[in-house]
């Protein structure tokens, strides 16, 4: 296994390579940290999963999913991975976007262990991490680091295979894709969040907000971000 793969330049979207590589029909799908609920929607407007239950464990976040009404097959409940209310060997496939790195380091192998115990044997989980390089990322590291998480996380995921509870199906590398206006709906996505208290000091939101606008393009500001997905199977 392996943390990042410099050479790949692929540009695709996460969601259409999803829909793509997942036995989604009729499947019984958990979708850890699903925050916003936009992925959630997705998956559910596909009509492919039977059933979805997104678990979320900011507090404000989950409030307002409860107000989403419009998702007849999608379950919002307010739990973190480390302690998954679902049964043993109940879930087809476990979705973590971006999430695993913001599991307590502590509680990162349980859940891992838990991401198995709730999965089918022959069961999948796609667990997508952003890899730790990419301009846009050098913006985030001057008031969010995350370097060491993200390696932790990815330790967890080695040790969940090296252990035997879940087997290694592929690594997929790629790069998505961030777009922004202007410094200003920067701060509203990334600094501005529920889920995270980021208190920058006066001088430090002057520098982060000159590191993001020395990468002004012809048209605002586009990101290339590297990802890697560890598709992982519950054996059977």
């Amino acid at each position: 296994m392996q943390i990042a793969d410099p050479t790949q330049t692929t540009l695709c979207n996460e969601m259409q390579l999803l829909f793509a590589e997942l036995p989604l029909d009729a499947a019984h799908v958990l979708e850890l940290g699903c925050g916003r609920a936009d992925k959630t929607r997705q998956l559910a407007a596909s009509g492919r999963p039977a059933q979805i239950l997104a678990l979320e464990v900011d507090t404000i976040q989950h409030a307002r999913n409860l107000e989403i009404a419009d998702l007849p097959t999608v379950r919002f409940a307010h739990a973190g991975a480390e302690a998954i209310p679902a049964a043993d060997a109940s879930i087809d496939i476990v979705l973590m976007f971006k999430s695993l790195h913001h599991v307590p380091v502590g509680v990162m192998d349980q859940a891992l262990a838990e991401i198995a115990r709730v999965l089918k044997p022959g069961g999948l989980a796609w667990i997508s991490e952003p890899v730790f390089a990419g301009n846009l990322n050098e913006v985030f590291r001057l008031f969010h680091d995350e370097e060491l998480v993200r390696e932790a996380a990815f330790a967890a995921v080695c040790q969940a295979v090296e252990s035997g509870s879940l087997k290694l199906e592929k690594q997929l590398f790629f790069n998505t894709r961030s777009a922004f206006d202007n410094f200003a709906q920067f701060d509203t996505r990334m600094i501005q969040v529920t889920h995270s208290d980021h208190r920058l000091s006066p001088e430090l939101y002057r520098q982060v907000q000159a590191k993001f606008e020395s990468f002004a393009g012809p048209d605002g500001y586009t990101f290339h971000n590297p990802q890697r997905v560890d598709l992982l199977r519950k054996p059977a």
